[in-house]
């Protein structure tokens, strides 16, 4: 009975005293899919429903039962969350839920991604029961999580990449910080690269943040499902630890040497620095793995680089878009 940490040594169920656990940041990554027809998804993506907005509707439905998790499941503690995102993919027969919960304290978020994908599924199950009141809400499992004195959990039978979100606008956020890791830096690039994504359609994961010392298994994290896009941040320049690049070329199928140039000339322009990021960019299968600089300058640097070409290129390794 003593290693299930909510029963006492007597078998009753307990709150755990957290108290003398270190603060550290703490993200925890759950999905889900409503299992519905292929009438429902063309409607849901056309934004058609009877029930107008409802993917928004889920979308903000998730995110506060993600905050008021503590009143929903009798043993959780009430945390301040830093984070939550709740974002949206599609197959033929499913919506796919994804959700990020993030905090810097002294016990995990994973029951508050596991709430916002239930509550974010389930909300979704009410926005589509007129035309289909069999949609069934499945799989609501935990596939990731970071923080803590276990460090990084990744779930073995990873999802497959329809079970994520839309192939061909899902990406993952990947920072490369041993500083961030440890709870003891704040993670400067990563939102603004997922912000960037997100403002741009893409259904977002992560940021994922590993140290620099494990940055390969990181890449092959970010890489699980076959996004079309992973953009990682960090680990770029002449430091001893700065290994993203070798994880990168370790992986890759096909370099894309030109987006990586890009992203320099962009930076030369406002810091003779750039030169040293030796970051770099390729094809991983069909997924789009590009690094850029750990700091923020640098960041929008390289985003600035893929703005105007990231679509094109989207669509080349898809077997679409134009060549001439």
């Amino acid at each position: 009975m003593s290693d299930l940490s909510h029963l006492d040594d007597q078998g009753r169920a307990r709150m755990v005293d957290v108290s003398a656990k270190a603060d550290t940041t703490r993200v925890a990554v759950a999905a889900g899919e409503l299992v519905t027809t292929p009438e429902v998804v063309a409607l849901v993506r056309a934004d058609d429903m009877p029930k107008a907005d409802v993917l928004a509707t889920a979308r903000i439905a998730g995110i506060a039962a993600a905050k008021r998790t503590w009143e929903l499941i009798p043993l959780c503690h009430q945390l301040a969350l830093s984070s939550v995102k709740v974002s949206f993919g599609f197959t033929d027969t499913s919506i796919t839920v994804e959700a990020t919960a993030k905090t810097k304290g002294p016990t995990g978020v994973e029951m508050e991604a596991l709430t916002a994908v239930a509550v974010a599924g389930l909300t979704l199950h009410d926005m589509v029961k007129a035309v289909d009141p069999g949609a069934v809400m499945n799989g609501v499992r935990l596939i990731s999580k970071d923080g803590g004195k276990r460090g990084h959990w990744t779930r073995e039978d990873a999802p497959a990449p329809e079970a994520v979100a839309s192939p061909e606008r899902s990406a993952v956020v990947l920072v490369s910080s041993t500083g961030v890791a440890a709870g003891t830096r704040e993670d400067t690039t990563g939102p603004v690269i997922a912000r960037w994504l997100t403002e741009r359609g893409f259904a977002v994961r992560g940021p994922l943040v590993y140290p620099d010392a494990r940055i390969a298994e990181g890449l092959a994290d970010a890489l699980t499902g076959a996004p079309a896009l992973v953009l990682s941040t960090g680990g770029t320049g002449a430091s001893p630890t700065d290994a993203t690049p070798e994880a990168t070329l370790a992986v890759l199928d096909r370099e894309l040497p030109g987006v990586a140039e890009s992203i320099r000339r962009r930076g030369l322009e406002v810091t003779p620095h750039a030169v040293l990021s030796r970051g770099v960019a390729g094809l991983v299968g069909r997924t789009v793995v590009v690094n850029m600089p750990g700091s923020p300058g640098g960041v929008k640097d390289g985003l600035a680089a893929l703005d105007p070409i990231v679509d094109h290129l989207l669509a080349q390794v898809s077997g679409g878009g134009a060549h001439e």
